[in-house]
């Protein structure tokens, strides 16, 4: 992949109407935040709990933030944490939103971030996205656009009772003000899919989701 300038602008707002439009991050019971300014200067891999960036997906960060050294993450900023805290949270109620991590490049500031967020809604998505996302065959629903990803999967059994799937979102996307993204439009597409769909397989497996999901090894990057 070649590597882009970092790239900063959120996603979210009225993109998505009523669909994947993931909650605001930093809600009650969301993820520490990530050791910013810490000595160590960290490979993509030990990201989030070091079981949440694949191969694929730390390239596609080089591509999204123009780095390949991040700042350590906090200790609760992992996948396991969000699936246990997405799990109680489900016993209680079918819609809640938390963080799974926040990225920080080693030489970055607060304000320079890359959000990753679960949801859980109730029901499978049934709005048309909004025109600058291209659809992609993963889960019940994956969109990407330069800005940003949100890949929707339906999870029975493991950690989360009951007969019926739970439809998770993960998001993947810039904190701070919205500007318009750096580099080549296709490779930024290709790299925040890659990254969403790295957490949320991730997110499969740390729940106990029925076959992953349906969620498959490697990330889908063809339009749907």
């Amino acid at each position: 992949m070649a590597v882009s300038r970092r790239v900063r602008g959120g996603l979210l707002g009225a993109a998505v109407a009523g669909s994947l439009v993931l909650g605001a991050t930093g809600c009650a019971g969301g993820a520490d935040e990530p050791a910013t300014g810490a000595d160590e200067a960290v490979a993509a891999g030990r990201l989030c709990g070091g079981k949440a960036v694949s191969t694929g997906a730390g390239e596609a960060l080089e591509v999204i933030t123009g780095s390949s050294e991040f700042a350590a993450s906090g200790e609760r900023s992992t996948v396991a944490h969000a699936a246990q805290e997405l799990a109680d949270r489900f016993a209680s109620s079918a819609t809640a939103t938390g963080d799974v991590c926040r990225v920080h490049t080693a030489d970055g500031t607060s304000g320079d971030e890359l959000r990753i967020t679960w949801r859980l809604s109730g029901s499978a998505p049934v709005d048309d996205p909004a025109e600058k996302f291209t659809v992609l065959k993963m889960g019940e629903r994956a969109l990407t656009a330069p800005d940003g990803a949100f890949l929707r999967f339906g999870c029975r059994g493991g950690k989360l009772p009951g007969s019926g799937p739970a439809h998770i979102d993960i998001g993947v996307e810039r904190g701070g003000m919205p500007t318009d993204p750096e580099g080549d439009p296709g490779a930024l597409r290709d790299a925040y899919a890659t990254v969403a769909h790295s957490f949320s397989l991730a997110m499969a497996k740390a729940l106990g989701c029925e076959d992953d999901g349906g969620l498959e090894a490697r990330p889908a990057l063809d339009p749907a």
